[in-house]
């Protein structure tokens, strides 16, 4: 559990809306904001819920600001960022804040302490944030709550010419929409409308990032409690469908509420303290990365099919980011049947041999194609599934999903991507991971054999001999095509000079080759996928290249600072932060492979595995910085190595855990 301290000065606020906390209802919703309850960012909310899950996510309710009336005397407990201004400024009550087990917020008014903690209903659109005030001195008091409303989208910004709500008002709620959305407030406390909006919300770190980040928000009244007892506990639900059982319209009906309220928040602490303890590790780093895979994992679309998301906040399910990340988020975890849910998803939507590149964030609008290894990815934790479950049934399944891959790629299909004479893989450019555009430009050009693609292709190719043999199929073709791979793959990409893996080779116009000499982290999948091409040797000083050029207590750097095209820093807007997206900037998630690889090379001793069990521990302090109890999209290339991007990322937090238990803890 971590705690932190009061900002009782204001000098701690730079640092504080960038520690950030989560929570999720398993569809694609969530609730987040800083530790010390302020939005940085368009994406902060206490309800952003999610309309066709995991995807078309709104931020419905954007805060809850809090005052408490002692003895006449206001205090506001709220903090809001304006122009120039900094008001109100609550964190100066603030004593504690834990993300962990649940966000809590502990204040503290002379002699009165507000316990808030928020939660969300697993499988709902729903927020809970309750409230207890401890009195001892049984002063009179008076708790108001007025909820701040945005209901937009949650990339958009709204300002308050545009928006016009409708209005229902009952005794102890109100239910607003536009837009056709509707969001409903309940609570034990009366709710007096007084409608008013607020101007110029300033969102900081969207103004770091380049991006908007003035907003106008509607406040339509206010929730009002007195307590005149030691103790008086009050709730606020906010939902884009109240639960039966959560609308409190008469005085008898509050009681049975509060328990249901009470039972809800039991049920849900109870799912994060069993995360965290249900499994065998004996450190803290582990049981931790644990908890973290759940928020990723989420149910969808149809029944019998779940997904991943590749990034809170703003990413949606990713076909590449999900395969990767399906061995740490749910074999690791034994959570097999969410597995098998993610692996359906994605083989129901298989077209010419390619699963999605990624769904769309409307979920209207048919997925995106356009990747080359997303599929491979796909075999590859299909094989990695068989391998922890023996669930055959579930392969046979599939196994048509995994001959039209094989078909597609070896015959040729969308984008370029077809098997060459050699048995390599060609293809267009903007299809690995490595994909940004600048407009019309390539940002990394890799079009032609990608030396990690290839990797995945001989895995591909030998992973489905090994199942389709388990099947009773004929894998002769596969076998023959995995050996082509092989006699051409090291003549191919091997740079006798550098002594590693060319990153890319293509063809000029003039036929002859070019071979992009990039020392970049792809190659190291070379090396540690279940099934490899290279010697020894040459995997020896593939890890011995990565190591000596990449490695970082936080990741593999994309591309070595000795190039010329190194970006150390990954910041500014967004063209400024696509430039370095891949061209220095830090990636977690390549700690996983590279882990794999070096202790595979060092013939699995216990120096190596001692070696990268220190490399993972550095990272347990980063996960009380940015998004607290999770590890973030990327870091910076140089010191002092910040985070940057997404603040929890599927495939960080996955493959550093798969990592620690098939590599360092087997």
């Amino acid at each position: 559990m971590s705690s932190f301290p009061t900002f009782n000065d204001g000098s701690g606020h730079t640092s504080a809306i960038s520690k950030e906390w989560l929570v999720t209802n398993g569809i694609g919703g969530y609730a987040s904001s800083t530790v010390i309850g302020e939005n940085s960012r368009k994406y902060h909310g206490l309800l952003v819920a999610s309309a066709n899950p995991p995807v078309d996510r709104r931020v419905l309710l954007s805060s809850l600001d809090e005052e408490l009336v002692v003895g006449g005397e206001m205090f506001r407990l709220a903090v809001h960022s304006y122009p120039d201004t900094l008001y109100p400024s609550g964190f100066d009550y603030l004593e504690r804040f834990f993300a962990s087990p649940l966000p809590t917020f502990e204040y503290r008014v002379r002699n009165i302490r507000l316990i808030k903690t928020v939660f969300m209903i697993y499988g709902q659109n729903t927020t809970v944030v309750r409230y207890k005030l401890l009195n001892p001195d049984n002063e009179d008091l008076v708790l108001r709550i007025l909820p701040l409303v945005a209901n937009r989208g949650f990339h958009e910004l709204r300002k308050a010419i545009d928006v016009s709500f409708t209005e229902i008002c009952i005794g102890r709620g109100i239910d607003l929409s536009n837009d056709d959305v509707l969001l409903q407030l309940r609570s034990n406390m009366k709710f007096r409308q007084d409608p008013y909006w607020y101007y110029n919300f300033e969102y900081e770190l969207e103004r770091e990032r380049g991006e908007a980040y003035h907003e106008d928000l509607y406040n339509p009244g206010y929730f009002e409690g007195y307590i005149s007892g030691k103790v008086g506990e009050f709730y606020v639900v906010a939902s884009d469908s109240i639960p039966a059982g959560l609308s409190a319209d008469h005085n008898s009906d509050v009681s049975s509420v509060i328990e249901i309220i009470n039972m809800e928040y039991e049920r849900e602490l109870s799912r994060q303290i069993d995360l965290y303890e249900r499994y065998r590790f004996n450190e803290d780093l582990p049981k931790k990365l644990s908890v973290a895979t759940d928020p990723f994992i989420v149910h969808c679309r149809s029944a019998g099919s779940g997904s991943v998301i590749a990034g809170y906040h703003w990413f949606a399910d990713w076909g590449r980011d999900a395969m990767i990340s399906l061995p740490g988020l749910t074999l690791v975890t034994g959570r097999f049947g969410d597995a098998r849910k993610i692996l359906r998803t994605f083989s129901w939507n298989c077209s010419y041999g390619l699963i999605p590149n990624r769904f769309s964030d409307d979920g209207i609008s048919p997925p995106d194609y356009n990747t080359v290894d997303a599929s491979l990815w796909f075999i590859h934790s299909l094989g990695r599934y068989y391998s922890y479950t023996k669930d055959i049934g579930s392969v046979r399944e599939m196994w048509d999903t995994v001959l039209s891959i094989i078909h597609n790629y070896r015959e040729g299909t969308l984008y370029g991507i077809r098997m060459d004479d050699d048995g390599l893989i060609e293809h267009e450019g903007q299809l690995t991971w490595m994909d940004v555009k600048i407009g019309d430009v390539d940002i990394t050009p890799r079009a032609g054999k990608a030396c990690e693609i290839n990797a995945l292709w001989y895995n591909a190719l030998r992973t489905a001999a090994h199942l389709g043999e388990l099947l009773g199929e004929d894998v002769g073709d596969h076998v023959e095509m995995a050996i082509l791979a092989k006699k051409n793959f090291a003549e191919t990409f091997w740079d006798p000079e550098v002594k590693c893996l060319y990153d890319c080779v293509s063809v000029n116009e003039d036929g002859s080759l070019l071979k992009d000499a990039s020392v970049r982290p792809n190659q190291i999948l070379a090396v540690s996928l279940p099934y490899t091409m290279l010697d020894r040797e040459k995997e020896r000083m593939i890890v011995e290249k990565v190591h000596e050029e990449l490695l970082t207590p936080y990741g593999l750097r994309s591309l070595s600072p000795d190039d010329s095209r190194y970006a150390g820093r990954y910041g500014g807007d967004r063209n400024s932060r696509d430039r370095a997206y891949h061209n220095g900037t830090v990636w977690p998630w390549l700690l996983g492979p590279f882990i794999t690889a070096y202790i595979k090379v060092n013939e699995r001793s216990s120096l190596s595995k001692e070696f990268c069990r220190q490399l993972l521990l550095n990272l347990e302090c980063h996960l009380d910085e940015g998004g607290i109890g999770f590890i973030s999209e990327v870091f910076d290339g140089d010191l002092p190595q910040r985070p940057g991007g997404c603040i929890a990322q599927a495939w960080s937090v996955a493959e550093i855990l798969r990592a620690y238990v098939e590599d360092i803890d087997s």
